[in-house]
């Protein structure tokens, strides 16, 4: 294999060695440093993709690397994430053999997404429909928009009790707070993970603005939050990304 070859694998590898120091961050109690390697392997994850069409190199090996790495970083870390935030509000959760099946089970709701992420994976792979564009949530959007919630919750709680006004802090907080409330948030990033819903993808043959102009619009609104309201805006960022997908879907429906 030539040198440029190697280029688009050697991204989705660092990609994997996120997602794999990621999740010992994450036994560790450190979930907001884990969130910051979601963050890393997101930047690895678009360049390998980009490096390969620029320097054509796609190959079947490097796809299924790329699913492979996605599935630690993007689906088995969030996951565990999910598990370990909800026992970080919940400590009554942990290993508490007083607790009956249907309790002590709650924390593994976010494992859950785990299952779901390989469902995708599995599905875009063999899905002949999604060579330009996505059906379903991508699995590094769901895991941007989990990986937020460390953040989120951390402001809270680090925020006096009368100062607790933040409506998406509040909002986050109660996810974790509230079993049911829990559950299903984990059941609506599953759907959306194997949902039939069709979303534009963040891959560039060209700049012109004709030709990309939804992804340079989210690309550049995203920065405008992120720089607003910092990591908290990335929930927001991924609504946005679903709302523009329909937008561009409707319009090219009425073509």
């Amino acid at each position: 294999m030539r040198f440029k070859n190697h280029i688009p694998n050697t991204l989705t590898c660092l990609n994997l060695l996120c997602g794999c120091i990621g999740i010992v961050l994450v036994f560790s109690g450190k979930i907001v440093a884990a969130s910051y390697l979601i963050y890393a392997a997101a930047v690895f994850d678009f360049f390998d993709g980009f490096a390969a069409r620029m320097l054509k190199a796609n190959s079947a090996i490097g796809k299924d690397l790329d699913s492979l790495a996605d599935m630690v970083t993007f689906g088995v870390l969030p996951g565990m994430m999910l598990m370990q935030l909800f026992l970080s509000v919940n400590p009554g959760y942990r290993f508490n053999e007083n607790l009956s099946f249907p309790q002590m089970a709650l924390p593994y709701a976010g494992m859950i997404v785990i299952i779901f992420s390989a469902l995708r994976l599995a599905k875009f792979n063999n899905d002949t429909r999604q060579s330009e564009s996505f059906i379903g949530m991508p699995t590094p959007a769901n895991a941007l928009l989990i990986s937020a919630f460390p953040f989120i919750i951390q402001s809270y709680l680090t925020r006096d009790v009368a100062d607790r006004n933040n409506l998406l802090e509040n909002f986050t907080y109660q996810i974790f707070t509230t079993p049911s409330v829990y559950i299903v948030f984990c059941l609506a990033m599953c759907y959306l993970l194997v949902a039939e819903l069709p979303l534009f993808a963040l891959k560039f043959k060209n700049f012109s603005w004709s030709d990309n102009k939804y992804a340079f619009s989210l690309l550049i609104i995203s920065a405008i939050l992120l720089v607003w309201i910092k990591i908290a805006a990335l929930p927001v960022i991924i609504v946005l990304y679903l709302l523009l997908s329909a937008v561009k879907n409707g319009l090219k429906a009425k073509v």
